[in-house]
């Protein structure tokens, strides 16, 4: 008889503490037996974002426990596990160094396979644990710290098309809620004002819209948003509102016509029929979803996107990926060395060198 497949998921690259248990069962689903997040949110408020030191800390302390809450709401023992999966990196070094030493540790002293995750591996293919989406797929990969147009081919085969010149999505949703006074995290406190918000009152730009290619840029819509504001002098709310639902605007439309540029060069080289996949934490943003269902459509591609729970960081992704590369016996030794960058298509040539 064919056990089951249990791997353990750490993550630990920016400000949330998870680990998560996913079972891989033969003739049975997939599926997510634990996942638990541990939110750093408040530790982090006043300063507007993350501070590396600050997140290293709190996975040190907390992620012990949160590893015993998850085996145990798994209702399984570290003897039952197939292997151990922790985010490698790209990501605050500090708190990769955390997860993947707790990971290493675990390994050891068990017995067990270790598999160092790309983050952005985990983030690739979570609609596979989700939506056992077939490869190839084209992903638009959305967050805080990364903004990528991938064809995945398949497990750690991804053909980059386009990427950032400058600036992440997350990251001028973030920075655009800090200047108009709405808090963090960014994304979540722009839709939220938007929803009153009149998007004609400011008009905003949309780098780099209708040009050719694949790649991203946001930091001019940040500068604009800047000195927009400067011009307004003290804001009331309703100006907060309209700015915000001016930047939510731009920053959907731009992602929207970059995917449409790379659902060309998907479709040209893989045929229609396939899936685009929308992943990471501005993935769940409500105004981006349905036009790139539409988008999707548009083009013949099935449109899937994870539960928003598995947009933001989580380790049941991590957990997932590691299921992935065990089934095909692709592990990692104790002397890995976590990552502060890690492309996922190291052959791609640097966007701001184009």
């Amino acid at each position: 008889m064919v056990r089951a497949m249990l791997v353990l998921g750490i993550e630990t690259s920016c400000d949330e503490t998870a680990a998560a248990v996913v079972e891989d069962a033969p003739a049975a689903d997939k599926r997510i037996r634990s996942t638990l997040v541990l939110s750093q949110l408040a530790e982090h408020r006043p300063y507007g974002g993350v501070v590396p030191e600050i997140a290293a800390r709190a996975h040190l302390e907390h992620l012990d426990s949160l590893i015993a809450r998850a085996l145990d709401a798994a209702g399984v023992s570290l003897g039952d596990l197939a292997g151990v999966a922790a985010t490698g990196g790209p990501g605050l070094i500090g708190g990769v160094m955390v997860g993947v030493m707790e990971a290493k540790a675990i390994a050891y002293a068990r017995g067990l396979p270790f598999v160092a995750v790309n983050h952005l591996e985990g983030h690739a293919l979570s609609a596979r644990l989700t939506d056992d989406v077939a490869f190839p797929y084209l992903l638009l990969l959305v967050s805080g710290g990364h903004c990528q147009l991938l064809a995945v081919e398949g497990v750690g085969t991804y053909r980059r098309l386009g990427t950032t010149i400058d600036d992440a999505a997350g990251e001028c949703f973030d920075k655009g809620a800090k200047l108009l006074g709405l808090g963090y995290p960014g994304g979540p406190a722009i839709e939220q004002a938007a929803r009153s918000g009149h998007v004609a009152r400011f008009p905003l730009p949309r780098p780099l819209l209708g040009r050719p290619g694949c790649d991203f840029s946001f930091s001019g819509l940040k500068t604009a948003l800047a000195e927009t504001v400067r011009r307004q002098g003290s804001l009331d709310d309703r100006a907060r509102a309209d700015l915000a639902a001016s930047l939510q605007a731009a920053i959907v439309d731009c992602l929207l016509d970059r995917t449409a540029h790379a659902a060309a060069a998907f479709t040209a080289r893989h045929g229609r029929g396939h899936a685009l996949v929308a992943a990471g934490g501005v993935a769940a943003n409500a105004m981006l979803r349905p036009r790139l269902s539409k988008l999707a459509s548009d083009w013949n591609l099935r449109f899937v996107v994870p539960p928003p729970a598995l947009c933001t960081d989580n380790a049941a992704m991590i957990a997932w990926a590691g299921v992935e590369r065990l089934k095909l016996g692709l592990t990692d030794t104790l002397d890995f060395a976590p990552r502060p960058r890690w492309p996922l298509d190291p052959a791609a040539a640097s966007a701001r060198s184009r």
